[in-house]
Formats: structure tokens, C-alpha cells, sequence
């Protein structure tokens, strides 16, 4: 055992204590060179399948817009667009001043899952397992990112685009819009992580119902199961009427108002109960605690007595 010191006083950490605290803080990866995966490998598997892109948009508001672009595929990944996410998933990490993302699709479609002519030449099982393992990391890391992330399903979300959407913290959906895990049609179950992501969202009869069914969700239905957090309001004046994109940005700002390191705090404590156990949540909360107390955000609230603002 050793002493760290935390502000006034020492406390007395193990060394299993320390080694767990530093692997929770370093990649939100699920795989590493631990597990047979090498990053660079898939990578230059999947950058020979050319096609769209992935933009970032980060904005002054400390919300990004990140866009699935490959309008012609109905938004679908090639192979380099995976890496070209994963690559903003990095720059979107090392956002100091962001507190939130939205993601979306181009064009009013969401996302239609794998590119096929990807799918194809990839479709022996090491390739696959490798192109699943990196999907997951990437998908993992973005719903572990300290950022509050909503989706805006505008059009279809299928498949790997429907797993797309449960790398969220929440789904906001426009009339007409449809989420479906179709992975059953085509003889697969879903590999991006989407199953496990979906249990925790819906519970797990309503999981199997949606992939064993391959249920189109719908709005009300979305609403209904707790897969979706609100529909978009449909304003029959032109003049008025807000795109998608605004709706979510206005909606998604009632989380992120505030200070950058208090939003990303209030991210972080909440990944920490619901991915580690009881006793690791509560330490991992103190230290989050003592990140921000007596922090500036803290200090003027203090000073300001707003607390019942």
C-alpha cells in the first residue's frame, strides 16, 4: 500500500485499488493488444473500402454535430468511414470545452447499417471478428465519452445503424422516422455491441422481441419501450418551423447548460453507476466529487447563493 494525497489529508490506497482507479481512467476501449486486436491492422483492412465520410462539427454553444455522410448508400459505413469515426471519436475525447454531441445523419436518413461491398469482402470470420472488435471499441468509446450525446433519427436507423443509435445517452425521433435491427434478415445477430446496449435500454423481452422480430420502431412505439426520448415536433408553417437539427440542439441544451467541467463531471458519475460495481461507483464518484469542489463553477455558485435557483 501506498499514500495518495487528496486536497487536506492523506488515504491509504492498495496497489489492485490503484492498477483498477488507472485502468478505468485510461482508453474506454473494450479490446487491446491484450486480446489479440491490433487497431492498426483493421484499420488498413477497412481504409480499402473507400466511400463517404464522417463530419465533425464542434461549436462554439460546446455542443458538436457529428454527421454520417454517404447520402448515395442511405448512409451506410464503408470501411474507411469506421475509421473515419473512430478518428473523430479521439478529437471529440480531447474536446476541453465540449459538453455535448449530436449525431446525425445526411440528407434526413440516418444510417443503414455496413456498406455490403465492405460486408462482402470481409465475410470470413477473422475479418469479421476483427472489424466487430473494432466497431465495438469505437462505439463503446463514444458512449463513454464525458460528453452528454443524443442521436436525431431522422429516416431509417437499420442495423449497425440502429446499434449506432444506442451509443447515445439519448434518441430523439422524427415523425415517420424508423429504428429497426434487421441483423436477423441477413442471418446475423448484431456485433457493434448493439444487443447489449439495447438490453440495458428496453429491458431484455423487449431486446428479444425487437431482434428476434426485427421490429420496426416507430416513434410511438420508441416512446413507448423507452428506446426513444422524444419526437420531433412537426410545425405545418414553413415559415416557422425548426429543422430537425435545431429541435435537438434546443432540446439537448437543457442538459448542457453550464459550465464544461461540471456538464462532463455530471456524465462521468452517472457512466461510473452504471458500469461499475456499487462499491467502485461510489469511489470513482468521490474522486469526481473532489474534481469540482471548490472549483470555480462551485465558488461562484456558493457566492451567489443560487442553489434553489
Amino acid at each position: 500500500t501506498f499514500l495518495v494525497k487528496n486536497k487536506s489529508s492523506y488515504h491509504e490506497i492498495s496497489p489492485g485499488r490503484e492498477k483498477k482507479r488507472l485502468q478505468r481512467q485510461s482508453s474506454g476501449s473494450v479490446y487491446s493488444s491484450i486480446h489479440g486486436f491490433s487497431q492498426e491492422e483493421i484499420k488498413e483492412k477497412l481504409l480499402a473500402f473507400p466511400g463517404g465520410s464522417i463530419d465533425l462539427l464542434k461549436q462554439d454553444s460546446g455542443i458538436a454535430v457529428l454527421t454520417i455522410n454517404n447520402p448515395p448508400r442511405m448512409n451506410a459505413f464503408s470501411g474507411a468511414m469506421m475509421v473515419d469515426l473512430e478518428e473523430k471519436v479521439t478529437q471529440l475525447e480531447n474536446w476541453t470545452d465540449g459538453k455535448g454531441v449530436i449525431v446525425q445523419g445526411a440528407a434526413q436518413t440516418f444510417c443503414s447499417g455496413s456498406d455490403l461491398n465492405a460486408v462482402r469482402a470481409m465475410s470470413n470470420s477473422q475479418d469479421g471478428m476483427k472489424m466487430c472488435m473494432f466497431m465495438q471499441n469505437t462505439l463503446t468509446r463514444l458512449l463513454r465519452l464525458p460528453l452528454i450525446s443524443v442521436a436525431l433519427v431522422e429516416g431509417n436507423a437499420l442495423g449497425g445503424g440502429a446499434e449506432l443509435t444506442t451509443a447515445c445517452d439519448f434518441r430523439l425521433m422524427a415523425s415517420g422516422s424508423v429504428i429497426q435491427f434487421v441483423h436477423k434478415h441477413m442471418g446475423l445477430v448484431p456485433g457493434w455491441g448493439g444487443a447489449a446496449r439495447l438490453v440495458t435500454l428496453v429491458g431484455s423481452r423487449n431486446a428479444l422481441k425487437l431482434l428476434g422480430g426485427a421490429v420496426k420502431v416507430d416513434s410511438e412505439l420508441g416512446v413507448h419501450i423507452g428506446l426513444a426520448d422524444g419526437v420531433l415536433k412537426v410545425d405545418l408553417d414553413a415559415a416557422r418551423a425548426e429543422t430537425g437539427l435545431q429541435q435537438a440542439e434546443s432540446w439537448l441544451s437543457q442538459y448542457t447548460k453550464g459550465p464544461a467541467p461540471v456538464i462532463k463531471a455530471v456524465k462521468k458519475v452517472v457512466l461510473s453507476g452504471r458500469e461499475l460495481s456499487l462499491s467502485d461507483a461510489l469511489r470513482t464518484e468521490k474522486d469526481i466529487f473532489g474534481s469540482v469542489w471548490g472549483g470555480p463553477a462551485n465558488l461562484q455558485a456558493l457566492a451567489s447563493k443560487s442553489k434553489h435557483k
